[in-house]
């Protein structure tokens, strides 16, 4: 049997494992990515990149490519309740976009690519920064030590099996991960809450929809409940009405002269011949893992939590795990952060996940499962608080507060550790950018115009410790045209604030320091273990 070794080995090749394979790779990590299925996902699901994940997809360079390859993303979204496309409307719950005007604190655009479009693209840049990419390959057996991960491929196409030893292992395989299962790591939660047959067809539906905008439409009527949803190309549709496994149906149940009927309810057009072009059963559900982690082997995306489709917050989830565990694995393999820093993952991303569960939940009781009981779950999550306004508790950030609550209004941003670092227009030599420009590749020290101290701090701190940190001055080395700066980030013209490489507050001084370089080591050292 053939061997090889790698720094991390990555299960499954969909949003989850790519943006793992995406990130590590930009970190320099030798990350090799496996996948039992031929290619990616041929099946429009997991619509739509929030704010936050175009904010890493710039990161990563390919914020544009995802949105050039859906137009639809700066056209509108309608997001209605209703019997039908031409039906009663019970609820309108996004008209036209106006509810999502938050470019003054985002600093990015929303995409509205499909999990078919966007993970080509992720898969392209992965490759293009050196991550290795096997289709048609699945982990078929595999075990850990105090040095490693020992695993078993098999390429489904020839039967050839590979030994490949990995520093670690990112469960991305789904939300059955028989990687999960294998560990004996548990999953709680609600379990099932329904069962849909996902339909993809192409028709002509006339002016049932608007062209080139988003229309999304949780259908409820005698026949079925589901969903329909337009996608990236024109003239195709993705159906989705519930069947029911508890009284013996399947997909055979569904055959296509069946769902062309179910169709044409849908749309209120009784003589559409829909081109019926892939259908598949698949299951409504709300469960998250106990543990993310389970020593060298971590949990991503729908192997960590499965959430109800209802919010889009499933798949942007997903994209997040892989970026949280990328910047946090390629700082321990690289030395710069002690093994401690691992143990933040799951404190940062359970509760969030958590948190993205339950609203879901209430989204699906009430959009798609009007019988579901939600009486004994904590109340929803504000979805853009939830989105930008989240803040992270764990060893890796030093909160000078004690206030309790796990979000704020992303309108108005503090600047607090533990939470996303705001967007402010700045210029950098006569160019109108974002403070998000100058974030999300490594370490970055912020300072007002007086911290000069910090500029000398930060280039002896990373000398010493062997992190890169790189430092910005406001009024020095960027402009600040609308005076936003001091008030988002919460920093006097001495003070400063450290930004972790996920764009995330570790540590802020309002004021100056007597001892810059002291502190900043200090802060350094508990945040990365060290």
């Amino acid at each position: 049997m053939a061997e090889e070794r790698v720094e991390v080995l990555v299960a499954g090749a969909g949003l989850g494992g790519l943006s793992a394979s995406m990130f590590l790779a930009q970190h320099g990590v030798d990350v090799l990515t496996v996948e039992r299925h031929p290619g990616t996902a041929i099946h429009p699901r997991a619509t739509g990149q929030s704010w936050r994940t175009m904010e890493l997809f710039r990161w990563a360079g390919i914020d544009q490519r995802v949105l050039n390859a859906s137009g639809r993303a700066s056209l509108g979204l309608r997001v209605t309740v209703a019997s039908s496309l031409n039906g009663r409307i019970f609820h309108q719950i996004v008209e036209d976009g106006d509810e999502l005007a938050v470019a003054p604190v985002v600093g990015v655009q929303a995409g509205m690519a499909g999990q078919d479009v966007a993970e080509p693209i992720m898969l392209e840049r992965a490759r293009e920064l050196g991550a290795r990419v096997r289709f048609s390959t699945e982990l078929v057996s595999f075990e850990q030590d105090a040095e490693g991960v020992h695993a078993v491929l098999r390429q489904r196409d020839t039967g050839e099996e590979t030994a490949v030893h990995a520093r670690y292992l990112v469960a991305a395989d789904g939300g059955r991960s028989p990687i999960r299962e294998r560990l004996g790591i548990a999953t709680e939660g609600v379990g099932t809450i329904g069962n849909q047959i996902g339909v993809v067809f192409d028709a002509d539906l006339g002016d049932r929809l608007r062209p080139n905008v988003t229309e999304l439409y949780y259908l409820q009527n005698e026949h079925f409940t589901g969903a329909l949803v337009n996608t990236d190309i024109p003239g195709r549709f993705v159906f989705a009405p519930d069947y029911h496994p508890e009284r013996g149906e399947t997909l055979a149940d569904y055959p296509p002269e069946r769902l062309t009927e179910l169709i044409r309810i849908a749309t209120d057009l009784p003589e559409l011949a829909p081109d019926i072009v892939w259908t598949g059963a698949w299951e409504m559900a709300a469960r998250i893992a106990t543990d993310f982690r389970a020593g060298r082997v971590f949990l991503v995306g729908d192997a960590a939590k499965v959430t109800p489709p209802t919010g889009g917050m499933g798949g942007n989830t997903a994209v997040g795990d892989g970026h949280d565990i990328a910047w946090k694995l390629a700082a321990v393999l690289r030395g710069a952060a002690g093994p401690g820093l691992l143990d933040t993952y799951q404190a940062e991303r359970k509760p969030y996940a958590e948190k993205v569960v339950n609203t879901s939940l209430h989204y699906a009781k009430h959009r798609m499962v009007p019988d579901l009981d939600t009486s004994e779950l904590p109340p929803p999550s504000d979805p853009f608080g939830l989105l930008l306004g989240f803040r992270y508790r764990s060893a890796a950030v030093l909160p000078a507060d004690d206030d309790p609550e796990p979000t704020e209004d992303p309108m108005k941003p503090s600047g607090r550790a533990g939470f996303r670092a705001p967007h402010v227009p700045i210029t950098v030599d006569g160019e109108a950018k974002s403070t998000v420009d100058l974030l999300g590749r490594g370490w970055v020290l912020f300072g007002g115009s007086g911290g000069e101290a910090w500029r000398e701090a930060a280039a002896k701190a990373a000398a010493e410790s062997g992190v890169p940190i790189a430092c910005h001055l406001a009024g020095v080395d960027f402009g600040d045209p609308e005076d936003h700066f001091a008030r988002r980030y919460g920093i006097g013209p001495e003070g400063a604030t450290l930004i972790r490489p996920d764009g995330i507050v570790a540590w802020r001084s309002v004021e100056a320091s007597a001892d810059p370089t002291g502190t900043l080591w200090d802060v350094l050292a508990r945040v990365l273990d060290r």
